[in-house]
């Protein structure tokens, strides 16, 4: 998927990231949990201690896909959707890693890559998705509701940094209707 420019020489491209994508993808990763701690439940001291196929196994995985946003062949921003196993819960899937460098949020990227997700969900037959988002992130919680999902609860002290409590808001967009 290609985008306009989000500067006069650039063209945003939108595309699964692949294994050859790896080494473009683990330092935007740590970046990613670097800046935002609170966002993420993986550490970037964790993941730095991993090796660098593990990030090539990530982007293989079956049940997990990912997608990049792409300005001059540059990583900047990146989504992913985490397919349940479970026969009871195929239906569906939790949006993880979203992000998009600070330095390009605001051009409508973040709204791009989830949009992708969405139509991806859709086509494999997901009915429904789930995610968090730090309490207090009004600018990410204002994004997601845009795409219709709602909130169903807050799990407070979800994830804790050198002492400090994160609650996370869940929530969820239904891409069918039930069936009764």
């Amino acid at each position: 998927m290609l985008l306009s420019p989000t500067s006069e020489s650039a063209v945003m491209e939108i595309r699964p990231l692949r294994p050859e994508d790896a080494p473009l993808y683990r330092p935007f990763r740590l970046r990613m949990l670097r800046e935002h701690p609170e966002a993420f439940s993986s550490s970037a001291e964790e993941e730095e201690l991993q090796a660098p196929e593990v990030v090539r196994q990530r982007l293989s995985s079956d049940s997990r896909r990912y997608w990049g946003a792409f300005e001059g062949g540059r990583l900047v921003g990146t989504v992913g959707l985490d397919r349940e196993q479970r026969r009871k819960n195929r239906h569906k899937a939790t949006v993880v890693g979203m992000y998009v460098a600070r330095e390009h949020s605001g051009h409508g990227i973040g709204r791009a890559l989830l949009a992708t997700l969405l139509a991806e969900a859709r086509d494999c037959g997901l009915e429904l998705l789930v995610l968090t988002v730090t309490e207090g992130n009004s600018s990410a919680i204002h994004l997601y509701e845009t795409l219709g999902f709602c909130s169903f609860g807050v799990e407070p002290r979800a994830i804790l940094i050198e002492g400090r409590a994160y609650a996370k808001v869940h929530m969820y967009l239904e891409l069918r209707p039930l069936l009764a």
